[in-house]
């Protein structure tokens, strides 16, 4: 019986050649004719590194893996997989226990020994390589050139040295947007506030970093990095490298920055580089640290005296409930809280007046408002129907579309296979040629991409199956919510619950002064499915006079197949504030 192959290949960067990707998968099949395995599949990432697992192609593979589909990986070599240990091995023990082997043409057949092997001198390579680049451009730094990225205010200078060779990693000052720099300091040091410089900058039309616009954090960034306009020590002439380090979280592939200790940071004197005088900077930094410490006072009171980082990690701790939920509904941009007050206004009208709406809205009046516009007019009872046979017409509709992409799809696939076995039947005949070979591969090259949309079709979307008493039930779980919210401990829970149903809240100006209009955009998914939940029993809803935890009853019904507005069937929830 011939054994099926799966081919699979990678290249890392975007500096290397498409082409590797032919070239891997043209030695693989060259490899697979020889030992007469059938090649019935080739999965490929092009530009991807083999640290991060989040690759379409080597997930595509490991699902044929998973389904039994194959009897052989093969690729040009084990880091072709991952250069990552922990993964390579998870890989192997993975296809191992599918009964599928995997077979490299630099190490042959991979076992448990290869793995071990292998698997640690990848994981070698990748910290040797990232120790070489990390020396290379600390060298780079110590000889007073720029280490990589520019500051606002900043450009590449460009030309020849004296020897005739390219200048490389040296700055020089932008006049025009030194004099906006100056300008953002002398405002702050006179004490306007980033917001308001923000503001001014964006009213009067000066671009910012990278052409965008001027905001606070922009400005403030971050103290511990030294991040933000405000705090760059290169505009007094001050080069700063080596601040943070970068590492890769294993759960996500993304890369996480890490604050090193002041002794590691880099620090050379650039005068040539300076824009702010001496005595600007130290009145600048002198009130940023002024603002750190109330910050820090402000929330050591909040918090009845604790020390001063637990005060300030519950101070930056969301605590409402529909923080980052709440949209400008003019602009979409978000609703910031404006002042102590608790009011939230338009970000975009605050700090960039690329907005008009001036309107602000308490938190709490908004809160309750959400809460009574979801549990009385979002599910009413006289709208449950309407939404159901919207949303099922939605799914027979896509399941339609997807049969049909599906079937015609696989009708392609079955006229190429005759394609690619009439070409093989002319080789046998000794009637090929180079051309008959070029054809053969543009064939399976075609055949490859038809498989790949046939795995995205999917299969069909199932039917809700919907509660009988939904509009009811559903008004029960939502006063649940209610109770929750008056115990903090549960803050977090009902906050994930309301971002499984609220996708966004948008406020919007009314016609007379004072006024606004609240739109509320939920997923339809979610609320039909909610019925679906389990341990969904109305004597849960309170247990010895506590609220119950209620997130595992709503938790994965965020599959959203379609949105409504809550507007939709009725008007749009308006009151004044």
């Amino acid at each position: 019986m011939t054994s099926k192959v799966a081919i699979y290949a990678r290249y890392s960067s975007d500096h290397q050649r498409e082409a590797s990707i032919e070239d891997q998968v043209r030695i693989c099949r060259a490899r697979a004719e020889r030992e007469g395995w059938e090649a019935v599949e080739v999965f490929s990432d092009f530009a991807i590194s083999g640290s991060s697992m989040l690759r379409p192609g080597y997930k595509a593979l490991l699902d044929q893996i998973r389904r039994g589909q194959i009897d052989i990986v093969l690729a040009e070599s084990l880091d072709r997989f991952s250069r990552d240990q922990e993964h390579i091995a998870g890989f192997f023990k993975q296809a191992r226990f599918a009964g599928v082997r995997i077979v490299t043409l630099s190490e042959g057949e991979v076992s448990e020994m290869t793995i071990g092997f292998k698997g640690t001198m990848s994981a070698l390579f990748l910290k040797d390589l990232a120790q070489k680049t990390h020396r290379g451009v600390e060298g780079v730094v110590r000889s007073g050139r720029n280490g990589g990225g520019l500051s606002f205010g900043y450009q590449v200078r460009r030309g020849l040295r004296a020897d005739g060779t390219a200048l490389t990693g040296e700055l020089e000052i932008i006049p025009e947007q030194a004099s906006v720099v100056q300008r953002i300091f002398d405002s702050y040091a006179i004490g306007q506030s980033p917001r308001a410089i923000a503001r001014t900058l964006n009213t009067e039309g000066v671009s910012g970093p990278r052409g965008g616009s001027w905001t606070a954090s922009l400005l403030l960034g971050g103290a511990a990095r030294e991040t933000g306009l405000l705090r760059n020590r290169l505009y007094v002439g001050e080069r700063v490298w080596n601040r943070q380090r970068y590492l890769k979280d294993p759960g996500t592939g993304r890369r996480v920055g890490r604050v090193n200790p002041e002794s590691a940071w880099v620090v050379n004197q650039v005068p040539e580089l300076a824009i702010i005088q001496r005595d600007v900077w130290d009145t600048v930094q002198a009130r940023l640290l002024q603002n750190a410490r109330t910050a820090e006072k402000a929330a050591r009171r909040e918090q009845g005296g604790q020390n001063i980082g637990a005060g300030l990690a519950a101070a930056r701790r969301p605590k409402w409930p529909l923080s980052g939920l709440v949209r400008c509904g003019l602009c979409d941009g978000p609703m910031s809280v404006m002042g102590a007050g608790g009011r939230l206004g338009c970000s975009n009208y605050v700090e960039r007046r690329s907005c008009t709406n001036n309107r602000t809205v308490l938190r709490d009046k908004l809160q309750r408002r959400v809460l009574s516009g979801l549990k009385e007019r979002l599910l009413a009872a006289e709208l449950v129907e309407e939404f159901a046979r919207a949303y099922i017409e939605e799914i027979n509709a896509a399941n339609r579309e997807r049969g049909g992409r599906k079937a015609k799809l696989e009708g392609q696939r079955a006229k190429l296979d005759r394609q690619v076995r009439n070409f093989l039947d002319l080789v046998k005949e000794g009637l090929g040629s180079a051309a008959l070979v070029h054809e053969l591969r543009e064939v399976e090259r075609q055949r490859e991409e038809i498989e790949r949309q046939i795995a995205e079709a999917g299969t069909p979307e199932l039917l809700p199956v919907l509660h009988p008493n939904l509009p009811d039930l559903y008004r029960r779980r939502i006063e649940g919510l209610e109770a929750a919210l008056r115990e903090p401990d549960m803050l977090a829970s009902v906050a994930e619950v309301l971002r499984l149903l609220i996708n966004a809240v948008q406020v919007f100006p009314g016609e007379r002064r004072g006024e606004v209009e609240v739109s509320l955009r939920g997923d339809l998914a979610a609320f039909l499915h909610l019925a679906e939940a389990k341990d969904m029993r109305d004597d849960r809803l309170t247990q010895n006079g506590k609220t119950p935890d209620i997130t595992n009853d709503i938790r994965g019904l965020s599959h959203v197949m379609a949105t409504c507005d809550a507007g939709t069937g009725f008007e749009p929830v308006t009151f004044r504030l």
